[in-house]
């Protein structure tokens, strides 16, 4: 069984790891020279709903990229506004450790491996190729090349090319593999419902900032500061990806999360505004470089696809993260990525394709997002394990459990121990 994944981000690194868990042959091709994507500056898992649906797939057998967040944690059962339990992982440290986890796995790693070709016949892709001309054949690919930029939807759509951690000018930009296998993707944009968003947060080198505020960041993994009245953003957090963060909260105090640079949840904040703070006088961005301005802009192109995130129209192309619809975060990411590698695994191997089921949480946001992108209002929200729209149907469903043990006993109850396995 030889496996393809396109885009190694999150989802295509749990997409990677799993499908060579199931015994595939793995490539994984990324476009830049680091895996893990808006992984590198996110760093926070484990939040609200995300606690759930972490332990759910520790309990399915998709447990293992968790425990490497875990070991490079640098707080655990933080609470900040709106957000419980949540585990800041240390954004310097995490790359090295799964890139070494995919290696001792046997993934094959091809960076500055952009994909601009697709070779289709009879509904099926037969290779990918790549900029620099290598032809890639496979038996079953993954589509997780994400919905951000390229350079030109963040000049069109946002403020202009941030310089953010997708690094299009030096990379290229974001090809997406369905697309170029033919699909008509789900995409944003002028005659559409405009549902592309702005990426959620920005992070400020430590070193620009007040050592006394650094040394309670470090301490505490949050710090709070209230804004003076002139300072308050709510219009601007309207924009955001993460929609569990538009609270009055982030809108009328500024948030710091310490997840080894200094997390600033309040994007779109010019540094000379900031830097008239106390304790911020000195302060500069170090992702993106243009934070006082502006960030990504994602959500502009997501395959249809099915509930075992197979893609419609193509024979042997499945998908996860961003790529799957509407989603926003690093467990979505993860957990689609799972369920896209074993799939496409399976697929290799002449098997039906499974879904996961909605009695748990992370099936069931999987199915919900997709019935609700069907309509107008869906269409207009995100959907996430850690607030807004899903986080509340959780706790309605009662899908929002904490404790491991119940969770892990629901788990087996339906049969599902080691799914994944």
């Amino acid at each position: 069984m030889k496996i393809v994944v396109a885009g190694g981000g999150w989802a295509g690194c749990a997409a990677a790891y799993f499908a060579g868990k199931a015994g595939a042959d793995v490539i994984l091709l990324e476009r830049t020279d680091l895996l893990l994507g808006t992984g590198l500056v996110g760093g926070i898992v484990r939040n609200n709903g995300r606690y759930t649906a972490a332990e759910e797939a520790v309990a399915l057998g998709a447990g293992d990229i968790f425990g490497i967040i875990d070991s490079v944690a640098r707080h655990k059962n933080v609470d900040f506004p709106g957000h419980r339990h949540a585990t800041l992982y240390d954004v310097q440290r995490i790359e090295p450790a799964v890139r070494k986890t995919l290696e001792n796995r046997g993934i094959k790693i091809k960076f500055r491996s952009l994909v601009n070709h697709a070779g289709v016949k009879n509904g099926t892709i037969e290779f990918v190729e790549t900029q620099a001309g290598e032809k890639i054949e496979g038996d079953v690919f993954i589509d997780t090349t994400g919905t951000a930029g390229p350079m030109k939807n963040c000049i069109k759509y946002g403020t202009g090319c941030a310089m953010c951690i997708l690094r299009c000018p030096s990379f290229g930009p974001r090809n997406s593999l369905a697309g170029l296998a033919g699909v008509s993707e789900i995409m944003a944009g002028e005659g559409t419902h405009q549902f592309e968003a702005m990426s959620g947060s920005c992070k400020l080198d430590k070193r620009s900032l007040k050592k006394s505020l650094v040394r309670e960041l470090d301490r505490h993994g949050v710090v709070i500061i209230p804004l003076p009245e002139k300072f308050h953003k709510k219009d601007s957090l309207r924009r955001k990806a993460c929609q569990q963060y538009a609270m009055d909260e982030y809108a009328t105090n500024l948030i710091i999360l310490d997840t080894g640079h200094a997390k600033l949840m309040t994007p779109f904040f010019p540094i000379e505004s900031l830097r008239e703070i106390d304790g911020f006088r000195e302060a500069r961005y170090a992702d993106p470089y243009s934070g006082g301005q502006g960030n990504s802009v994602r959500f502009m192109a997501m395959a249809p696809c099915d509930d075992s995130l197979k893609v419609k129209g193509l024979n042997n192309l499945f998908c996860a993260g961003e790529k799957t619809g509407l989603l926003v975060g690093h467990t979505e990411a993860i957990i689609t990525g799972a369920l896209a590698g074993d799939n496409a695994a399976r697929a290799a191997r002449g098997l039906a394709p499974r879904i996961l089921p909605p009695e748990l949480a992370v099936g069931d946001i999987i199915s919900f997002m997709h019935g609700q992108m069907k309509t107008e209002e869906g269409l207009k929200q995100k959907y996430t394990f850690s607030g807004s729209v899903y986080f509340e149907r959780m706790k309605e469903k009662g899908l929002y459990i904490t404790d491991r043990s119940k969770i892990s006993e629901k788990v087996k109850k339906l049969g599902l121990t080691g799914f994944f396995r």
